[in-house]
């Protein structure tokens, strides 16, 4: 077939013009500073999927400074001419990637690392980002006013992250919905134990030093990973149920409360896995420190740590958390029901384990003790806001969609949907119409009055 001049030129122009669009999509980009959440719009980096931390640390508690070298192993979710990471404070010294030293500029918590090559799209790059300083603890209306985050202690550090505090002590993409394994390396004076998550790889003493060497080999959200350090009495061994336990508790609370906290987080564990599902990480434990300015306890993965010892309630509901919100996390913050209703539910499930109070009589407790006037009915908890995200309605209002959800559709169906849930979405991340999807699907029933009544309604429900 033969095509003539003007054809011919008209087929080479729209080849060309074909050429240049798949070019110019294909160029590299500058990855995005935020994940997209509404209530950290900073947090998160958009361009790559964080796979893997090696952090490398050294801590004096004499003057607090923290010096470290992290290498971050990620992906690229596109072609990338730069990318970004959260850092809080800190000073950087030298940032690498792929080995060969790298430009770096920072706005306020924002660090764009531009490489000497764009990153391909698909390929794995790894960022080493040495840096130092002395970290100070976040503050105000979220966490209940308390301080969280890297908090100096009489005789090291205790250290709690949520929501946005785990970039005062590393590099990062900080939000859960960028998750990684860990390999966590902390150099600390001769006689502190530090305590991480996952399983302890190895300890030694060299010259005044202790040296140890924690891995989670399961993805975990930035703000679980911990690094405490002071002085720890350590128990270890096994639960009845056979799970790997540590439990490190500072001294100066020995006997605190009254509260065997081997025991306790040995038993919850356990009774979870057959409530839930199969234990998701490879240890279990607890980490209580004397930490008095921190007035909470936090789901740290694997060792939950607590600032004081704390009561068994408290210790089942933080050790729930470890299917709920640790490995099953948020896909954006103001999900955070599905981390803290959960969790304030299985207070209510373990009471009645205990032959206490029923779930129902929970339930009604809370329902009755508040007048419909009040401000408790006023947040819409499956969109808290960010200043509110921690408010009781969110644990509290949480746990009762959870116990009309089960008076609606039997226990059979309840006590199923739950370990279908851990199951269906381990080691990811999920929202709250996830959760209503499978709800519907595992129950044979459509939902979407109940939810909306109890999570997306402001006022008091009727019974």
């Amino acid at each position: 077939m033969a095509f003539s001049r003007s054809a011919r030129l008209a087929a080479l122009t729209t080849a060309a013009a074909s050429f240049l669009t798949i070019a110019a999509s294909s160029a590299p980009t500058p990855g995005a500073p935020g994940i997209g959440d509404p209530y950290f719009p900073g947090l998160g980096n958009g361009g790559y999927d964080a796979r893997h931390y090696d952090l490398d640390l050294a801590y004096s508690p004499d003057t607090g400074r923290l010096d470290g070298r992290t290498t971050l192993t990620a992906r690229a979710t596109r072609n990338l001419s730069s990318f970004d990471l959260d850092l809080q404070r800190l000073e950087i010294t030298r940032v690498e990637v792929n080995g060969r030293r790298a430009v770096f500029t920072r706005d306020g918590d924002e660090v764009t690392v531009t490489p000497r090559d764009g990153l391909r799209k698909g390929r794995h790059f790894t960022v080493t980002v040495t840096y130092g300083g002395v970290p100070e603890p976040l503050g105000g209306p979220i966490i209940f006013g308390s301080k969280y985050g890297w908090m100096k202690t009489g005789d090291g550090v205790f250290v709690a992250c949520e929501p946005n505090a785990a970039s005062t002590w590393f590099p990062s993409s900080d939000h859960p919905a960028d998750k990684a394994t860990y390999d966590i390396r902390v150099k600390a004076p001769r006689g502190l134990t530090a305590v991480s998550n996952g399983r302890l790889v190895s300890t030694y003493d060299k010259g005044g030093s202790t040296y140890t060497h924690w891995r989670e080999s399961r993805p975990m959200a930035t703000y679980l990973a911990t690094a405490t350090i002071g002085k720890f009495d350590v128990r270890t061994g096994r639960t009845p149920g056979g799970i790997p336990i540590y439990v490190a508790v500072d001294p100066v609370l020995k006997n605190g409360n009254g509260v065997d906290v081997y025991a306790v987080t040995a038993a919850a564990t356990d009774y979870w896995s057959q409530v839930f599902g199969p234990y998701p990480f490879e240890e279990t434990g607890a980490i209580v420190d004397d930490m008095p300015e921190a007035g909470f306890s936090l789901e740290v993965q694997s060792k939950p740590a607590y600032s004081a010892v704390r009561n068994e309630t408290t210790i089942v509901h933080e050790l729930a958390h470890q299917w709920f919100g640790d490995s099953v996390s948020v896909a954006r913050w103001k999900d955070i029901w599905l981390n803290e209703g959960f969790a304030t539910y299985a207070q209510w499930l373990w009471a009645e384990h205990q032959g206490t109070r029923s779930a129902h009589d929970s339930f009604l407790a809370g329902y009755d003790a508040r007048p419909a006037d009040s401000a408790f009915w006023q947040i819409k908890v499956a969109d808290p806001q960010r200043d509110t995200m921690f408010a009781s309605a969110v644990y509290q209002r949480g746990a009762m969609t959870l116990q009309m959800l089960r008076e609606r559709i039997g226990d059979a169906a309840f006590f199923k949907l739950l370990p279908a849930w851990t199951r269906l979405h381990r080691y990811g991340n999920a929202d709250t119409a996830d959760f209503i999807r499978l709800a519907e699907r595992v129950s044979g029933r459509q939902l979407d009055d109940l939810f909306d009544t109890w999570l997306f309604t402001t006022g008091k429900p009727t019974l």
